[in-house]
């Protein structure tokens, strides 16, 4: 009787702990060989950002108001390079970074 009055606390308390154990969670699985998200997305942030910063200092220097989307380099992207990976993430990371340039260099900020 003494025994089981012991045990009861210790199987609960193994129990308890048991169940606080953290879950295990994968690790996520590798890219594609050849397609290097960070290199290509890094890249792309610059040339957006640098094409935007001109292009919308350039559109408040002239007058011309304030169209980002409607400019060349927002829908093609220019500075691209096949070697860092796939043309869609790099486009929309550019067009990104294009808008953030073109406010900056548009509204001198």
């Amino acid at each position: 009787m003494k025994l089981s009055r012991l045990l009861l606390p210790l199987v609960a308390a193994t129990l308890f702990i048991t169940g606080c154990a953290h879950p295990y969670y994968p690790p996520p699985p590798q890219s594609a060989p050849g397609y290097s998200v960070p290199p290509l997305v890094a890249r792309a942030q610059r040339e957006g950002f640098r094409s935007g910063n001109e292009d919308g200092a350039l559109d408040a220097y002239d007058h011309r108001g304030y169209h980002p989307r409607r400019d060349r380099k927002y829908h093609d992207a220019p500075g691209y390079d096949p070697a860092l990976g796939a043309f869609p993430p790099y486009r929309d990371a550019f067009r990104n970074a294009y808008l953030s340039g073109y406010d900056q260099g548009f509204y001198h900020r």
